[in-house]
């Protein structure tokens, strides 16, 4: 097995350790909501959302992939970029999980992979028509989320008022765990499609994999496979700090605006995923739930939802940093472009190991259920 294989193989590893991370770090998206409200038990929550990640498989094309895939120009794109580019993506994503903040996984992806081909090609190597792209939908999708999940609270009040329901109703947790469903659905759709395009972009480059005629890249249905499969088991496995932010420091949430939030995220997701566009659905997700804050009245947590603006705007400059650093360390003098990349490696590898053995679990979060709305509702109102 030649040197070339050997690095693929390591790098697309990696990239599937990527995809897991996005599974947790991502799962609150759906499973906040539900579990907040008590609509299903917390265990059951996450494989519920893993198994709807994971239907998408069936559903759902390329579209996603191939901008991601594009982000780096095909003359630039290397192992090493692709290692850079996942390296800066994974570290973001377990840091801002350990703190419990919700971030965007698709743009710690992008940022890594404009870093690493800044460090590649300078900036020739970045199409960036196709960072514009993500760009925008950073601006829009939130406020699309949060207008649409304002307006459908506004709607579902009025439905309650019509039929007389209690905020946590039957009726409401059953549609709550449909538009839940259909939050993990599209999640799974538009999520697990940037490892796979990351892959295929990494295929390409060691002349595994060749474009079409049109420039798309064909994604082979083993790399999708594994994609969904890495990106259902992150989410089984919980993430539960960002599930604790998301289902109560932000506001406090019932079934009622529980739909509300889940229809919001729902359409921008969707709707982005449509067009190729790889949206950041934690945003999505998380604009949703003050949306649906908003439009009950029940109170926002405002200094919570500045802190992850402020990850927000910090995301795709630091990961590209990180990318960028890392890619000109592969390229020290060797040996020590091994042994320095190596220990890096070594102890992030050896920090994630730590950090995931010494985390809350879904009967830390069910316990603080119990206690939490009342304090997060004065809360809400004094910083409101």
């Amino acid at each position: 097995m030649d040197l070339l294989l050997l690095s693929v193989i390591a790098v697309i590893a990696l990239a599937l350790l990527f995809d897991f991370s996005n599974g947790f770090h991502d799962a609150a998206n759906s499973v906040a909501t539900v579990v907040a409200t008590k609509a299903m038990p917390a265990k059951w929550a996450v494989w519920f959302s893993a198994v709807c990640n994971f239907a998408a498989f069936f559903f759902v094309g390329t579209a996603v992939a191939n901008t991601v895939a594009k982000v780096v120009k095909a003359d630039q794109e290397g192992v090493a970029v692709v290692f850079a580019a996942l390296l800066g993506a994974i570290a973001w994503n377990y840091a801002t999980w350990y703190v419990g903040m919700p971030s965007s996984s698709s743009h710690a992806i992008i940022g890594g992979l404009i870093g690493a081909g800044l460090g590649s090609g300078g900036f020739d190597a970045v199409n960036w028509g196709t960072v514009q792209k993500t760009g925008i939908a950073i601006l829009v999708s939130p406020a699309v989320a949060l207008t649409v999940a304002a307006l459908a609270t506004v709607l579902v009040v009025g439905l309650q008022k019509l039929t007389g329901w209690r905020d946590d109703a039957k009726p409401f947790k059953g549609l709550q765990l449909v538009s839940a469903a259909a939050v993990s659905f599209g999640h799974g759709a538009n999520d697990a499609q940037k490892t796979m395009g990351v892959i295929a972009a990494l295929l390409a480059s060691a002349g595994y994999l060749t474009a079409g005629a049109d420039g798309e890249m064909p994604v082979p249905m083993w790399v999708a496979l594994l994609a969904y499969s890495a990106i259902a088991l992150g989410t089984v496995w919980g993430g539960w700090r960002i599930i604790e932010t998301m289902g109560l420091r932000i506001t406090s949430l019932n079934a009622r605006t529980g739909v509300a939030a889940n229809i919001g995220a729902t359409t921008a997701i969707f709707g982005a995923t449509q067009l190729g566009i790889p949206i950041s659905t934690t945003h999505a997700a998380a604009s949703s739930v003050v949306g649906a804050g908003i439009g009950a009245r029940r109170g926002v947590n405002w200094r919570v939802i500045g802190e992850m603006a402020t990850a927000w705007v910090v995301t795709i400059p630091a990961t590209s940093a990180i990318g960028f650093a890392m890619f000109k360390l592969t390229r020290l003098p060797a040996p020590f472009d091994v042994i320095v990349v190596g220990a890096i490696v070594v102890s992030f590898g050896a920090w994630i190991v730590w950090a995931m053995s010494h985390t809350i679990g879904a009967k830390d979060v069910e316990a603080e259920i119990e206690i939490v709305p009342p304090v997060v509702i004065t809360t809400e109102k004094t910083a409101a």
